[in-house]
């Protein structure tokens, strides 16, 4: 178990529209306002579409990472997630994951990371901004070489783990 206290600093409303990408619009809102860390407590919005981790097949292996993805299209979606920094690749790397009802089929559900979607309506993501000593980003993702051979991307705490 890892911990560590957050220190707010700013909290944005980022309104992604219609035939928006999710994640390029999310990753220019944060842009725009320097948002290198933070964490979405909570979002709403419909997907045209969306990427989800997910496989329609057995699993090899259930304790491995899942790479396949199966993609859903008219979601109403429920989401949150974090936001931290990713020094080596020098851009922000969120972490979202979704609750999704199926609009034409009884509003089944799917629940799974979030790979990519395209925004159908409007998207309402509140962002909540946090930052580490210095102003440097508080949270930072990467990859732990122990982890599956460093497949997994993990957040970590400032500059180190």
């Amino acid at each position: 178990m890892r911990s560590t206290e957050l220190t707010v600093r700013r909290q944005i409303m980022v309104v992604l529209e219609h035939g928006e990408d999710f994640y390029t619009g999310l990753a220019e809102a944060c842009a725009k306002h320097d948002i290198r860390s933070g964490y979405i407590p909570s979002f709403v919005g419909g997907f045209r579409t969306a990427r989800l981790v997910g496989d329609c097949k057995p699993l090899e292996n259930p304790d491995a990472p899942l790479w396949e993805e199966v993609e859903v299209e008219h979601l109403e979606a429920l989401g949150g997630g974090t936001l931290a920094w990713d020094a080596e690749k020098g851009q922000l790397a969120p972490h979202i994951h979704v609750a999704a009802g199926i609009k034409d089929a009884s509003a089944d559900g799917r629940v799974s990371h979030l790979l990519g979607a395209t925004v159908q309506f409007i998207c309402e993501i509140p962002v909540v901004e946090v930052i580490g000593a210095a102003d440097r980003p508080a949270l930072t993702r990467s990859r732990d070489p122990q982890l599956f051979g460093g497949e997994v991307p993990i957040l970590g705490f400032g500059p180190h783990h």
